[in-house]
């Protein structure tokens, strides 16, 4: 197309004038320009031949220009989307592994802070025990008056005494092995050989045991109607040496009627260790409710606990007859006991008169008639060396 020569107007011109002059009227004048009018015919058409060829081949190269412009579009596209959907999945899957993450970080969180609560609450306790400890020693600076002691405790006495004479029931005073002062006990020595050492009594109502962990500690109430005897005096006693102890708990319903379960082997851990209650072999026909009727209601080898003492297991909280509990103390009315989240027996549970809800009241929760709890109206709990007794 480059080399190709278009006419110019003077050349254009002089054609339209060649034809004008060589009309059909002159042909014979003008027989000498015949060959030069043909030349000028021809290369019109090819002028115009030219043009049809410039115009197709434009009209080829804009539509090969398209359909490259298309193709390019088309792929374009294709690399955007593809692009579109890695982003997407690898939003996803950032996503999914950084709530992974997080989850994990919660769970070390929750339980460093589980453990630290249980720490916190292991020093509070400690911190109450001092507090406890320098509160008694301020009310009480003189030491004890010195007593004439009686014996080591009931059996002792009804063993030396009663081998002379018959022996009482009443209140004695004894002075265990280890403990640094002697104190007055209620003795039963009628029930089952005597020698019995009172620990525990319900009778009437009469005496709150809604108490705090100092009072459990010293033991509070009347020898001669209802009381508890005291965590610290409980532990001389069971913790002598050469003895071995058994627990005897008596239950009285409301129609009067009796129950008992007995403990072989009774006895009690220091007070840093709170107390924790360990027994032996269980006889009766109450039920042993120490023991439970699943894994998670046994509550031997449990600690005591108080409301402001708490030692119940339940951290942060028990889940019980669908309820959460935090405190076991707390929901039988802030009485004091060895709770296992928080298990079926509570002789120290709130008293409830005869004819009255049982609610959270005291509580032994193997002795059923008719499938049904029955409403304790007294109880007791004695301790007795064993007369065969084997050694811790």
């Amino acid at each position: 197309m480059k080399n190709m020569m278009y006419p110019t107007q003077a050349s254009l011109l002089f054609l339209n004038v060649c034809i004008f002059i060589c009309g059909g009227a002159v042909q014979g004048n003008c027989v000498h320009h015949s060959t030069d009018s043909l030349a000028v015919v021809q290369i019109e058409k090819n002028v115009l031949n030219a043009k049809d060829e410039s115009q197709s081949n434009d009209t080829v190269y804009k539509e090969d220009c398209e359909e490259s412009c298309n193709i390019k579009t088309q792929i374009t596209r294709e690399e955007k989307h593809f692009m579109c959907r890695n982003l997407q999945n690898s939003i996803v899957s950032y996503t999914r592994s950084t709530k992974k993450l997080l989850r994990n970080m919660m769970d070390e969180q929750q339980a460093s802070l589980d453990y630290l609560s249980n720490q916190v609450n292991e020093l509070m306790n400690r911190v109450l025990l001092l507090t406890t400890e320098v509160f008694r020693k301020q009310l009480d600076p003189f030491p004890h008056r010195p007593v004439q002691a009686h014996g080591l405790d009931c059996t002792d006495i009804k063993d030396t005494i009663g081998s002379v004479t018959k022996t009482p029931s009443g209140l004695y005073i004894i002075y265990p092995e280890g403990s640094s002062y002697p104190f007055e006990v209620m003795c039963d020595m009628d029930f089952r050989g005597g020698g019995w050492t009172v620990i525990q009594k319900r009778i009437d109502g009469v005496i709150d045991f809604q108490r705090l962990w100092c009072d459990y500690l010293d033991g509070f109430g009347d020898l001669l109607g209802e009381f508890w005897l005291g965590l610290k005096k409980i532990f001389y006693i069971v913790n002598q040496k050469n003895a071995s102890f058994v627990l005897y708990v008596t239950l009285k319903s409301e129609d009067d009627t009796f129950a008992y379960a007995s403990y072989h082997n009774f006895w009690l851990e220091d007070e840093t260790r709170f107390f924790k209650m360990h027994l032996g072999r269980y006889s009766g026909n109450a039920g042993d409710a120490f023991r439970g009727l699943r894994k998670e209601d046994n509550q031997n080898s449990m600690p005591f606990s108080t409301v402001d003492v708490d030692n119940d297991g339940c951290h942060p909280a028990c889940l019980l007859d669908g309820g959460s509990v935090k405190s076991c103390s707390h929901l039988s009315n802030n009485t004091g006991w060895w709770f296992n989240q928080c298990g079926l027996a509570n002789l120290n549970g709130i008293y409830r008169f005869p004819g009255k809800s049982l609610a959270s009241g005291i509580q032994w929760g193997t002795w059923t008639k008719n499938n049904t709890l029955v409403k304790i109206k007294s109880v007791s709990m004695k301790i007795r060396r064993a007369y065969n007794p084997y050694f811790k």
